[in-house]
């Protein structure tokens, strides 16, 4: 559209089913690359993507043409989709109901990309329950307890 400038940043926190510790290292890589080019075929640009076994941080900048909700529902849905059609897992692949999305300004972005790179490291510290509700205080964002991603008990 015609003089229409955007400036829109968001970091999406999604996690695997049951919080589940199935991403593999060996397959992680390709994993981000698919997630990857979803975002570009979807007209965004991917800033940075990291996560650990059972879940994944994105950084996008994002374009309005689409909302967040249907480009998180092409990722996870595609992406899932190509988990189990290439067989890396014996069991079937989901992704958790719901994800975390917040925004930033381009002059936070430096450290938001650092962060997502070195989620390894924050998790030799934290778990990914303390990592997620901290974002959803620091954004004063309300939330049920029961509605945090859930754990297979």
């Amino acid at each position: 559209m015609a003089n229409t400038y955007t400036q829109i940043h968001i970091h999406f926190v999604f996690a695997v089913k049951f919080r589940q510790g199935i991403i593999n290292k060996e397959w992680k890589e390709e994993l981000y690359k698919y997630i990857a080019g979803i975002i570009k075929n979807n007209n965004h640009k991917l800033l940075a993507i990291n996560g650990i076994s059972d879940h994944v941080h994105i950084l996008i900048g994002i374009r309005p043409a689409q909302s967040i909700s249907d480009l998180m529902k092409n990722i996870k849905q595609d992406s899932s989709k190509w988990i189990n059609n290439s067989r890396f897992l014996e069991c079937h692949f989901e992704w958790q109901e719901g994800y975390g999305a917040f925004s930033y300004s381009k002059s936070q972005l430096t450290a938001v990309i650092s962060y997502i790179e070195n989620q390894e490291l924050h998790h030799k510290k934290r778990t990914f329950r303390e990592e997620y509700i901290d974002f959803l205080e620091k954004f004063e964002i309300d939330y049920e307890e029961k509605f945090i991603f859930k754990e297979l008990i």
